[in-house]
């Protein structure tokens, strides 16, 4: 009876001790070494283990343990059902192993018992419950004594995982969260990879194979790059898929478009600011290098940068170094700078407007972006790409471009570039009612005489007329040249459809497929 009541007292002992070290905090990592090894010393515990179920996995994890490594935790991970853990998290209901090197289900997953006379172990598993629902279990070894019964073990463990419940499902939630924010990170990277890799910049022509050749060799580095090319052309993808194809890629990517903040805020938007440096500066502010740090900076319209500002981009450049906003304190910082610019730089230093040795920094690896009129070859792939993409963006079903509007596309010269060209596709989409982009859909600056080298509607019958070619010329190619299908499907009879392609001068036989020799 003295040692039934002595080990009543030990037990209320030790729940006392758990209540009071569970009452300073519900934060699992604060709490769970200091139970463990109370656990350890009153019963005798040579190890033990929380282990915490993701719901969103299945998986089954160590997440705190005495008596383990940190090697030994990170292996042993379970599926439900799988060992005893599994099944005690799976069934709800705790599980006694009085020898483990007769229990064919015991893993040993952790290798900690491997160089231990596993006949002198003991593994007693209850889960951990929060209500009706089981969020994890804990185990425990003690060592085998044929004359001892595990079942108050069994009872006390499971006590103590009932109070420990609430901490371990608050753990749970987090770690969930934690794994969810992961995996969409993840995700996200990959999508950003996938956008912006070179294969996904539209072009095959010459001038853009020398580009893609470029961004190859220098997304490798950490060299300076500095993109020229007219407005439209793509440089800031350009800047992306170097960035998303270097070893940097997993770092931050950050944009300032120079040109786009005033001469008074660059300098703050850039180095950062601290408190008080000038009216509204409220709090210490991180600027942009700073935040790129180990990443790569991408400064767009670098030619639009004020003298004083140059001065303090060169310093960085050479030095990787910079001082915040009425801050005294140094700071270091490891970016790869990446430029753009669609002015002409060489013209700006003949003026003084732009230093020197900066252009010198800055041109290490010149990448120039030929404008849209000097690769007409990647027109149609755009307009196709373009098509696609604002098809589904506003569930529509775009099928094709008219003739006469690929021949307006062909023959514009698109001061805008690409920019311009996907501007006009997106218009043309939302306008198109048979789910063909006519000439009349694109913007009246493709339509002059001007722009295109073709003729200007001076009267309202030549626009009529001009209208009806090209109605008829898409009769005849959706039905590959067949004049009475392009009749019904124009509603008119045969002899009109003849009359009318004689008036206008087109070869139905041009629009039959090529029968390929044998």
């Amino acid at each position: 009876m003295k040692n039934d009541k002595n080990s009543k007292l030990e037990e209320l002992s030790l729940l006392f001790e758990i209540s009071q070290i569970l009452d300073k905090s519900m934060d699992i990592k604060q709490i769970i070494e200091p139970v463990l090894e109370a656990v350890a010393e009153k019963l005798g515990m040579m190890r033990g283990t929380i282990t915490v179920l993701n719901r969103a996995t299945g998986e089954i994890f160590i997440e705190a343990a005495y008596g383990l490594s940190t090697s030994q935790m990170e292996k042993g991970k379970y599926l439900l059902g799988e060992g005893i853990t599994g099944k005690v998290i799976q069934s709800g209901q705790p599980m006694i192993v009085p020898n483990v090197s007769k229990e064919p289900l015991f893993l040993n997953r952790t290798g900690a018992r491997k160089n231990l006379r596993k006949k002198d172990i003991s593994f007693i598993c209850v889960p951990i419950k929060n209500g009706n629902e089981v969020i994890g279990a804990f185990s425990a070894d003690r060592l085998f004594e044929e004359t001892v019964s595990c079942t108050e073990d069994v009872r006390l463990l499971s006590i103590i995982a009932s109070m420990l419940a609430q901490a371990i499902k608050l753990r749970q939630s987090v770690n969930e969260e934690k794994q969810q924010l992961l995996e969409e990170n993840t995700r996200l990277q990959e999508e950003l990879k996938n956008r912006f890799r070179p294969s996904n910049i539209i072009g095959n022509s010459k001038n853009m194979q020398t580009v893609y050749d470029l961004i190859a060799q220098v997304s490798r580095s950490d060299a300076t790059v500095l993109i020229r090319g007219e407005s439209g052309t793509g440089k800031e993808l350009v800047a992306h898929a170097i960035h998303y194809n270097s070893p940097r890629s997993s770092k931050p990517f950050i944009k300032v478009n120079c040109a786009a903040l005033p001469e008074t805020v660059i300098e703050s938007e850039l180095f950062g600011h601290e408190r008080g440096a000038f009216t509204g500066a409220l709090a210490t502010r991180k600027g942009r290098f700073e935040l790129a740090n180990s990443g790569t900076i991408f400064l767009d319209e670098i030619g639009d940068l004020s003298p004083t500002t140059q001065v303090k981009i060169l310093r960085v450049l050479q030095e990787k170094e910079f001082e915040r906003v009425g801050g005294n304190e140094t700071i270091r910082t490891n970016v790869r700078v990446i430029a753009a610019t669609n002015r002409n730089l060489e013209n700006l230093m003949d003026q003084d407007l732009f230093r020197e040795d900066l252009y010198y920094r800055l041109n290490v690896f010149p990448i120039h972006i030929p404008p849209l009129r000097e690769r007409k070859s990647d027109i149609m792939l755009l307009a196709d790409f373009f098509i696609e993409k604002y098809s589904n963006q506003n569930h529509l079903n775009i099928r094709r471009i008219s003739t006469p509007a690929i021949d307006l596309l062909m023959a514009y010269h698109w001061p805008g570039n690409v920019r311009e060209l996907e501007n006009c596709i997106e218009r043309a989409i939302l306008l198109s009612t048979d789910e063909v982009i006519h000439s009349h859909y694109l913007p009246p600056s493709l339509q002059t005489a001007e722009s295109t080298g073709t003729r200007l509607h001076s009267t309202l019958p030549e626009a009529l007329d001009d209208l009806e070619r090209e109605l008829l010329m898409d009769a005849l190619k959706s039905t590959k040249g067949n004049m009475a299908k392009a009749a019904k499907l124009m509603g008119i009879t045969e002899r009109i459809m003849g009359l009318r392609i004689a008036k206008h001068g087109i070869n139905p036989k041009s629009f039959r497929p090529r029968v390929k020799a044998s």
